[in-house]
């Protein structure tokens, strides 16, 4: 592994670059994460992971990378899982009735790396299957808080997949550890995190994912440096309430039925 102080560029942690990895963790509790989504992403050429999770009955927050500038791709969502191999009970297939990718998205900078998807039918609440609440706009956390993230795939850089979900904790850096090694880091809408013992990430495939802080879902798994674990990029879900919220209104608006016919 390349040392960090040689690295000059980053990545997004996009899907086929290799199976979803959470490197230095370990399994969860069956169904503690019950608002984790697995993200099956396919077209004629590429299937693909990612990570997501649930905010609301009929809606799925992730990243934009997962399926921008992708053609002709068709997104399932499984909800309940714990071992995405196995036809659990607890799980629920749901397909995805569109995605809203920000308007300002950039693939170059990994800017506005946030997506919100449309479940039909709704998710079903369960023991297995609820929401998470996210942050409140502008709302931030420190750094040294501890925070949670967790997927689905490799536990090492050369290690085998991981049919069951596993997780990490990892620290909140402060905003200056990302600053100097990424150019285009945004202190507004990012967060930067990581195990500076380099021996826990969220990696390759995981990106989507929640970063959990506080009971609370503060940010999407977005990118990280080439050849290295430290430090990661967050999307910062705070910055985006506005934007979420007036696409979930958007959302509702689709579940009215249509007006009465004047003939």
């Amino acid at each position: 592994m390349l040392l960090l102080l040689l690295l000059t560029s980053a990545f997004p942690l996009v899907p086929w670059a290799g199976a979803g990895r959470i490197i230095g963790g370990s399994e969860v509790k069956p169904h503690s994460w019950p608002y984790m989504a697995h993200l099956s992403i396919q077209n004629k050429s590429n299937h693909f992971t990612c990570g997501g999770f649930l905010i609301r009955s009929d809606a799925v927050l992730s990243a934009a990378h997962c399926v921008a500038g992708k053609k002709n791709v068709t997104v399932t969502v499984t909800l309940g899982a714990h071992n995405v191999e196995k036809r659990e009970p607890s799980q629920q297939k749901l397909r995805v009735r569109h995605w809203v990718i920000h308007p300002k998205y950039s693939k170059d900078t990994s800017e506005n790396d946030i997506m919100l998807l449309k479940l039909e039918p709704k998710a079903k609440q369960t023991n297995e299957v609820s929401y998470i609440s996210m942050s409140s706009q502008n709302e931030r956390v420190k750094p040294g808080t501890k925070c949670n993230v967790a997927g689905w795939g490799r536990t090492s850089i050369t290690g085998s997949g991981s049919s069951v979900l596993m997780e990490v904790d990892l620290e909140v850096q402060s905003d200056e550890v990302c600053e100097d090694l990424f150019k285009d880091y945004l202190n507004e809408s990012m967060i930067c995190l990581g195990d500076k013992k380099l021996r826990k990430a969220a990696f390759q495939g995981d990106s989507g994912g929640p970063l959990v802080c506080n009971g609370k879902a503060h940010g999407i798994v977005s990118y990280g440096p080439q050849n290295s674990i430290f430090p990661e990029v967050f999307t910062r879900v705070s910055y985006f309430v506005p934007w979420i919220r007036e696409e979930l209104r958007k959302f509702a608006l689709q579940d009215l039925p249509d007006p009465p016919s004047s003939d």
